[in-house]
């Protein structure tokens, strides 16, 4: 089945063993795809689940076309836990690449903050279009998961968040920031065997304010290093997600 297209729908689409199409989505499968009825495809809920489908025209006519659920498909491509990134926004339409290039590395959660340096004040439509990114990279990196997207808040909103939240022992918070002598993420990942969560916070250009890191240790945060090289806000979550990866991916080989 690696050669079927995916498609990312709504849990609340199925209803029973159809599949109820959008007029996007019916597009994206005939136009795009080449899809034509009676061929499959699989249908993902981004939440975990995979179904083999077929494409087959609406009987009651309120679409034109419909999808059939045949069977589900069991597969296990997610990390073994929640992986949480907090994003200070970049500048221009460079968190595009962020949360599609975070989404292909396994993360869950993603949080993007406005910092004391960050420059971009995104719009009401972003979260939108930041939302179809993640569902796209889902379907291409054959993931179960599409990442849970939050609204943009303020970096200090973004700490008071995850403080009051009831985490586990095993729930790790690291700050990565750059020009300092704080221990290797890489290393503390190895050194902790048992890891539930992970929250990995990654900041704008120009980095975090000390106060920001001071406030960060305050919550529960660990500041940790991604080694001497200084880099790009869009470089920084990709390193750190995929350290977290490699790690999760190991232990679980």
């Amino acid at each position: 089945m690696a050669d079927l297209q995916r498609l990312a729908i709504a849990s609340e689409q199925i209803d029973r063993q159809k599949v109820v199409l959008t007029i996007e989505q019916q597009h994206y499968l005939r136009r795009v795809l080449r899809l034509g009825v009676g061929e499959r495809f699989i249908v993902m809920d981004g939440e975990g689940k995979w179904w083999l489908a077929k494409l087959t025209p609406d009987i009651f006519g309120k679409t034109e076309l419909t999808a059939v659920l045949e069977q589900e498909i069991l597969i296990q491509n997610e990390l073994s836990i929640e992986l949480t990134l907090i994003s200070a926004l970049p500048k221009g339409n460079n968190f595009d690449e962020v949360v599609r290039q975070s989404t292909e590395l396994g993360v869950t959660h993603i949080l993007p903050v406005i910092s004391s340096r960050t420059l971009l004040k995104p719009s009401s439509q972003k979260l939108r279009r930041w939302e179809k990114i993640a569902s796209e990279a889902a379907e291409q990196s054959e993931r179960q998961v599409v990442p849970k997207i939050r609204e943009t808040v303020e970096y200090s909103v973004a700490l008071s968040l995850f403080e009051n939240q009831n985490f586990s022992t095993n729930c790790h918070k690291y700050i990565c920031v750059a020009r300092n002598n704080y221990p290797l993420l890489l290393d503390n990942l190895l050194d902790n065997q048992k890891l539930e969560s992970i929250i990995i916070a990654t900041g704008p250009e120009g980095g975090w304010t000390n106060g920001e890191i001071e406030a960060a240790i305050a919550s529960g945060f660990q500041a940790v290093s991604l080694g001497k090289r200084i880099l790009r806000a869009v470089t920084a979550p990709l390193v750190a997600l995929s350290l977290v990866a490699a790690v999760l991916e190991r232990r679980k080989a």
